[in-house]
């Protein structure tokens, strides 16, 4: 008979996002006390191996996902696949060094609220939500200065450096 804790990690592994106690528990036709026991379980299998992958637990639920060590690698292997707009959208807040929502979209149109999400879930764009509590201040993260290869951006204030 098939151990609890693998069929968990298949699931998890099938899936490729986080999932919550009560999901994994009707994906793997149990209860969620069995699934908590299998959870412990795998997660204490991941941390004794000498492998790439571990089991975390999530805001979102359990997910089984790439080391720290080895996110590097996700850069190299996969590229990420940004349309046109997108790559406009994510330079226009690079430029901008912070933006708000309200002024990006005035900036680029309403396909920019599509472009922020894809971002954001792609951990290129940071989105912190403003003092009045209606809009959001959008700005870059670190991953995008790592992804893009980029150092400093220049000053929007200070004139640009001729070529030489």
């Amino acid at each position: 008979m098939m151990r609890l804790a693998s069929k968990i990690e298949a699931i998890l592994y099938l899936k490729a996002q986080p999932l919550t106690l009560a999901k994994i528990a009707e994906y793997a036709k149990c209860d969620r006390d069995e699934v908590e026991e299998g959870i412990i379980e795998l997660m204490s299998d991941y941390a004794h191996r000498d492998s790439a992958l571990e089991v975390v637990e999530t805001p979102e639920g359990y997910c089984l996902q790439l080391r720290e060590p080895f996110q590097d690698l996700v850069q190299t292997l996969i590229p990420v696949d940004l349309g046109v707009g997108a790559l406009r959208t994510l330079a226009a807040i690079a430029l901008k060094g912070s933006i708000a929502q309200p002024e990006l979209v005035e900036l680029r149109g309403s396909g920019a609220y599509q472009h922020v999400q894809e971002l954001v879930q792609l951990g290129f764009v940071r989105k912190r939500r403003q003092s009045d509590g209606r809009s959001y201040r959008l700005q870059v993260t670190d991953k995008f200065y790592q992804y893009f290869q980029v150092d400093k951006l220049p000053n929007p204030s200070e004139p640009p450096v001729p070529p030489l």
